[in-house]
C-alpha cells in the first residue's frame, strides 16, 4: 500500500464524518497518478525572475481526457449525501465550457467560478471546492516533469511551478533545512527558516511559532504579526510525496482551527495569477 492510500484510510479513520469529501478527494488523487496526463505538460518555460513556470503558458486541453475525469468528480460528489453537492447532480451529463473551467481551476480564479456556478445553477461552495481540483492531475504532472527545472535561487512565497501559496512547510533532516510545500501540484521549494511567504517578513520579532499545547506532536504554526498570516510546519526525515501533501493538509486541520483561533489566517487565491491560455482540442 502506497503512503497516499495509508494517508486516505487513516483520515477516514480518524475523521468519518468527512467521508463525503474524502471520497472525492480520493478520486481525484488516483487520477493523478494516470500517466495519461503528461502528454498535456508543455515544454518547460525559460525560468524567470519571480515568474512561476507555468506563467503565460499556452495549454492544449485534451477534452478526451478531461470529461470523464470531470464526470466522474461530479458524480462521486452528488453522490456524497450533501444537500450542496447533491445540486452537481445534472451537470455530470451537461455540455460544460472546458476551457474556462480548466482555467480558472489552474489560476485559483474563485470569481470565475462562482460565475460559472450562478449560470449553472449550482451551489456556489460546492461548485467551487469540486472545481479547485480539476486542474489539479495535470499539475502535478507539470511537477513530476519539471522538478528539476526549479530555480535554485527561488526566494518567493508562492509555488516557482503554478503560482500557488504554500499548503505547508516541511523542516527536513538533522540539517533542519526548510521547505515550502505546495498543496496542488506537489512542489517543493527551500525557503529561510525565518522568513513569512505572504508578505516576505525576515526581522524574527514579528514571527513566532506556536506550538500545540499536548505533547509528542511534529506540528507547529508559524505566524506573521504583521500581515497575520500563517503557516503549518511538521519536522520530518524527508519530503512527503507530491500526492500526500493535499492529505498532510486535511490531517493536519486541528493547527489551522488553532491559528484562526488566535486570528491568523491563510490567504485568498493565487500568490501568482497564471494567465495561461487554454485552447480545447
Amino acid at each position: 500500500m502506497s503512503e497516499v492510500d495509508t494517508g486516505l484510510d487513516d483520515l477516514k479513520s480518524r475523521h468519518p464524518e468527512w467521508e463525503p469529501w474524502l471520497v472525492v478527494v480520493e478520486t481525484i488523487v488516483h487520477e493523478a497518478a494516470d500517466p495519461r496526463w503528461d502528454a498535456m505538460v508543455p515544454s518547460c518555460a525559460q525560468s524567470r525572475s519571480k515568474v512561476p513556470l507555468l506563467a503565460y503558458a499556452a495549454l492544449q486541453l485534451e477534452a478526451r481526457l478531461l470529461e470523464p475525469v470531470l464526470a466522474r468528480l461530479i458524480r462521486v460528489a452528488s453522490r456524497s449525501g450533501t444537500r450542496n453537492m447533491a445540486t452537481l447532480a445534472p451537470l455530470a451529463d451537461a455540455r460544460l465550457d472546458l476551457s474556462t473551467l480548466f482555467k480558472a481551476s489552474l489560476c485559483q480564479d474563485s470569481d470565475q467560478l462562482k460565475a460559472m456556478a450562478a449560470r449553472l445553477g449550482a451551489d456556489c461552495e460546492a461548485f467551487q471546492a469540486v472545481g479547485a481540483l480539476v486542474a489539479v492531475p495535470f499539475l502535478q504532472a507539470c511537477s513530476s516533469r519539471w522538478a528539476r527545472s526549479i530555480p535554485a535561487d527561488w526566494t518567493e512565497g508562492y509555488c516557482p511551478i503554478c503560482g500557488a501559496w504554500p499548503a505547508l512547510a516541511e523542516v527536513r533532516g538533522i540539517e533542519r533545512s526548510r521547505y515550502l510545500r505546495c498543496g496542488r501540484c506537489g512542489a517543493a521549494w527551500q525557503a529561510h527558516c525565518l522568513f513569512c511567504p505572504y508578505c516576505g517578513m525576515t526581522d524574527h520579532k514579528e514571527l513566532l511559532s506556536l506550538v500545540p499545547e499536548k505533547g509528542g506532536s511534529n506540528g507547529a504554526i508559524d505566524a506573521c504579526q504583521r500581515c497575520l498570516g500563517y503557516l503549518k510546519t511538521f519536522t520530518a526525515l524527508q519530503g512527503s510525496p507530491p500526492a500526500k501533501v493535499m492529505l498532510d493538509d486535511l490531517a493536519s486541520v486541528e493547527l489551522d482551527v488553532a491559528a484562526v483561533e488566535q486570528g491568523y489566517k491563510r490567504p485568498q487565491g493565487a500568490g501568482y495569477f497564471l494567465n495561461v491560455n487554454v485552447l480545447r482540442v
